[in-house]
C-alpha cells in the first residue's frame, strides 16, 4: 500500500471522484435529495411499494401492538417482514438513493446504525450531555478531540447525534484520505456519510445545511502515546475556522472522555508502520501479543459532551482570511474542549464504571 498522507483540512484541491448515483449514476452537478427518515420514510415507502400492505384500523393500542403491550402482534410482525422484504428488494434492484458524497441514508438508518448501537449502548455505555446545543436546523461545524488508536470516537459521536438530537439530525464526518484507500472501509465510510477532510467538501455540506464533524488533531491525536492521554495536540492551521467563517456556520465544541483507554498505546513500531503505509503501528498491552483477541477494545465508560456553540455570523466576509482571527478562534475552541475534558475527568468515578 502506498504511504498514507493526510490531506490538510484547508486544501482546496478539486475532488472529482465522488459518486453521483441513485443506483448507478446521476447527471453531473445534480445533488440527489436525501431519502426521508423515520415515520415519513415508512409512509412514503408504503405508497410506492405494492408489497407493503397499508396499516388497517383495528383494536390495536399502538402500531404493531395487539393489546398485550409487548408490541409483537401478528400485524406488527407482518409489517416488519414486509418492510424487510421491501428493503431487500430495493437494495437488489438498485432502487435507492445516495447523495453526491455517497451517503446512503436508508442503509445507515436501518443497518449500519443498528450495528453500531449495541456497541454504543451496551459496550461503551455512552452518556451524552449538551446535545441541545447542536442547532435544530442549518449548517453547523462540530469540532471534537480525537483519540483511541482506532477512530471509534467519531462513530460513537455519530450515533450520539443520530439517536439523541430532538430534531433527528445526522452528523457527516470529515476523514483523512487513508480511510478512502482501505478496501471495505472506503465503501462503508461513504455509506455512513463520511467525506475527505478538505475545505471544499466541508463548505458544500455546510452550504446544504448539514451538520459536519471534524477532529482537527488528526493522526497526532488518535496515535498519541497513552502517557499523553487527554492532552490535546495542535489543531492544525485553523482551516476549520476559516470554513465556518465563510459559511457563517456556528462551531460546536465536543469533548469525548473514555476513548483514550480503549487501546492503551504503549509503543509504536515505526518500521511496520512504514512497510504498511500507516501513520503509526500501535503496540498495546494486548496487541499484537494476543493476536486477533488483542484487537478487542477495552469496555470503558464514555461521556460525550457538546458545548455551547460559538457563533461566526457576526464577522465580516473577509474575516475568513484574517490569520489573527483564525488563530484566536481556533485557540478558543481548543481551550473550551480541553477545559471540558478536565472537568469530565474530575467527575468520572472510574474508567470502566
Amino acid at each position: 500500500m502506498a504511504d498514507a498522507k493526510v490531506i490538510p483540512f484547508d486544501d482546496d484541491r478539486s475532488r472529482g471522484n465522488r459518486r453521483r448515483t441513485k443506483a448507478e449514476s446521476a447527471p453531473a452537478g445534480e445533488v440527489q435529495p436525501l431519502p426521508l427518515r423515520g415515520a415519513a420514510a415508512s409512509e412514503d415507502a408504503r405508497e410506492d411499494d405494492p408489497v407493503t400492505p397499508p396499516a388497517a384500523p383495528g383494536p390495536q393500542t399502538a402500531a404493531g401492538d395487539d393489546g398485550d403491550g409487548d408490541g409483537a402482534g401478528d400485524g406488527g410482525l407482518e409489517r416488519r417482514v414486509a418492510a424487510g422484504l421491501s428493503f431487500l428488494r430495493r437494495r437488489l434492484t438498485g432502487d435507492y438513493e445516495v447523495d453526491d458524497f455517497g451517503y446512503d441514508a436508508e442503509l445507515t438508518d436501518q443497518v449500519l446504525m443498528s450495528l453500531l448501537r449495541p456497541v454504543y449502548e451496551k459496550y461503551f455505555r455512552v452518556e451524552v450531555k449538551g446535545v441541545e446545543n447542536i442547532p435544530a436546523e442549518g449548517g453547523a461545524l462540530i469540532v471534537a478531540n480525537h483519540s483511541g488508536t482506532l477512530p471509534l470516537d467519531g462513530l460513537m459521536m455519530q450515533v450520539a447525534v443520530h439517536d439523541h438530537h430532538p430534531a433527528d439530525r445526522y452528523l457527516r464526518l470529515l476523514a483523512a484520505d487513508l480511510v478512502f484507500v482501505l478496501p471495505v472501509v472506503n465503501e462503508l465510510a461513504r455509506k455512513l456519510g463520511h467525506t475527505l477532510a478538505c475545505a471544499e467538501d466541508a463548505e458544500r455540506l455546510l452550504a446544504q445545511g448539514e451538520l459536519v464533524g471534524v477532529m482537527p488533531e488528526g493522526f497526532k491525536g488518535i496515535g498519541k502515546p497513552f502517557g499523553e492521554r487527554y492532552k490535546l495536540q495542535r489543531f492544525g492551521r485553523g482551516g476549520f475556522v476559516s470554513t465556518a467563517l465563510r459559511q457563517r456556520a456556528p462551531i460546536v465544541p465536543c469533548s469525548i472522555v473514555g476513548a483514550e483507554e480503549i487501546y492503551p498505546m504503549i509503543g509504536n513500531s515505526k518500521t511496520l508502520a512504514r512497510l504498511l503505509g500507516f501513520p503509526y503501528f500501535p503496540l498495546t498491552p494486548t496487541f499484537p501479543w494476543l493476536g486477533p483477541l488483542g484487537t478487542v477494545p477495552l469496555p470503558t465508560k464514555w461521556t460525550i459532551q457538546f458545548g455551547e456553540p460559538i457563533p461566526t455570523d457576526g464577522y465580516a466576509p473577509e474575516a475568513a482570511e484574517d490569520p489573527v482571527l483564525m488563530f484566536n478562534l481556533t485557540d478558543q475552541v481548543r481551550e473550551q474542549i480541553q477545559h471540558t475534558l478536565y472537568k469530565l475527568l474530575v467527575q468520572r468515578r472510574s474508567v470502566f464504571f
